[in-house]
């Protein structure tokens, strides 16, 4: 949903909202039903041991594996004890293993970094008062308070702006806060950090005050498709890659049944 490209009162609408009472208790518990709860979620981490085995379930790495095996026998058979050439795949191995493992672990506190910066608490009005509530109780539709200082906990379009300004670098890169305003509607293919008249999760409001209503939470949030990115665990493949690495599994195990047959046939 373009949030940006639409008028103020064209959001209200589409989510059903009230910028003079809020949401009733009934229609937030309804709306976290459907929306679940404000907040990342983050998978449960394995354990280091587990992390390091996940390493060596590549195909390719399985065929390096069987290939230093094959040369330890050879070796061994020969009686030359020349194990150099297997020590250093394996050597290459347990490195590759190491960087995986390296890597996974910043990934998970990347997440943490991204969870630490989420707005613990939220100025909200429901049943036509304002108060505040843990954050993660949040859901769309509901109008949310910005005033200098506040984190901003949820993704949402603006209702009004008073000389706004909002710090979004941990999402868009900019340095400096940015100015928000509330009347523009702005083209669908408009850049995130042009978007004056959103604020994102974990944005910090560092001057003047607005008002909101929110417009994704949890793992919709632009946060939040940062988070998953950082769990996905494999990049999906180009065609490219896929046909590289059926090519790479047909000649893997080619070379293991010739070693195989070379080492029957002495």
């Amino acid at each position: 949903m373009y949030w940006h490209s639409m008028s103020i009162e064209e959001t209200i609408n589409e989510l059903n909202a009230s910028i003079n009472s809020g949401l009733s208790g009934k229609e937030v518990k309804q709306r976290q039903q459907t929306y679940g709860l404000n907040q990342l979620e983050v998978k449960k981490g394995k354990s280091l041991f587990r992390k390091f085995l996940a390493q060596f379930a590549d195909f390719m790495i399985i065929i390096l594996i069987c290939a230093a095996i094959i040369s330890f026998i050879v070796s061994y058979i020969d009686g030359e004890l020349d194990f150099v050439d297997p020590i250093i795949i394996l050597l290459i191995i347990i490195l590759n293993a190491t960087l995986g493992v390296m890597q996974e672990a910043k990934a998970e506190k990347a997440l943490e970094a991204l969870k630490k910066m989420s707005a613990p608490t939220a100025h909200v009005l429901r049943s036509g008062k304002f108060e505040f509530i843990d954050s993660t109780e949040l859901v769309p539709g509901d109008i949310i308070l910005l005033e200098t200082g506040y984190f901003v906990p949820a993704d949402a379009r603006l209702v009004s702006a008073m000389n706004l300004k909002v710090e979004e670098a941990s999402l868009t890169g900019e340095s400096h806060p940015v100015d928000k305003t509330a009347e523009v509607i702005l083209a669908p293919d408009t850049n995130l950090g042009d978007r004056c008249n959103l604020v994102m999760a974990t944005s910090t409001v560092t001057y003047g005050r607005g008002l909101a209503v929110v417009t994704a939470t949890g793992m919709n949030t632009q946060v939040g498709h940062i988070a998953r990115l950082i769990m996905q665990d494999e990049t999906p493949m180009t065609p490219l890659q896929k046909r590289l690495a059926k090519t790479g599994k047909v000649l893997g195990i080619a070379a293991i049944i010739i070693c195989i047959i070379i080492f029957i046939l002495g």
